[in-house]
């Protein structure tokens, strides 16, 4: 990427200098950040903590990923350290994928993450519920629901 910007032999970054700011713009952090947080990526993770998977079984494992989503997920992870892909030479292929190191210090952190989420759903709840019954009292969801019944009556539903 230097070589490129300077137009010039390729030089090596000193990473160990680099100060990584994930609310800068630029800043790969972020696209690691997203890759961690993302709807499947901190799944993947957490249920790798607990063992090395096959595709199939990783995907039975987080459910409602799809194939698709799982592939592209893990290329992201294993590009960014997390995860380590190795195939089998065997017919048919065997690929298993666990953490690494990295990964496992990630997961650790999205597991005690998810356990106070876990732990904490039934105040979740209640402040759902604080929040619709509020907001029922306050006329919006009436001024959806009437707003919902002329767009029905205007298609003909009288």
């Amino acid at each position: 990427m230097d070589s490129e910007r300077s137009g010039g032999a390729s030089t090596t970054v000193d990473v160990e200098n680099l100060a990584f700011d994930v609310f800068a713009r630029a800043c790969p952090s972020r696209g690691t950040l997203e890759h961690v947080t993302g709807k499947w990526g901190g799944l993947i993770l957490s249920a790798l903590h607990d063992s090395t998977f096959r595709f199939n079984e990783l995907r039975r494992r987080v459910d409602g990923v799809s194939e698709k989503m799982l592939s592209q997920t893990l290329h992201a992870l294993e590009r960014d350290g997390l995860v380590h892909r190795e195939a089998q030479p065997t017919n048919p292929p065997r690929v298993d994928y666990r953490l690494t190191p990295l990964g496992s210090a990630v997961a650790e952190r999205l597991l005690a993450l998810i356990h106070l989420v876990e732990d904490r759903m039934p105040e979740v709840l209640a402040a759902q519920e604080r929040y619709d019954t509020a907001r029922a009292g306050s006329g919006e969801a009436s001024a959806a629901r009437d707003a919902g019944r002329a767009v029905v009556a205007g298609r003909g539903g009288r």
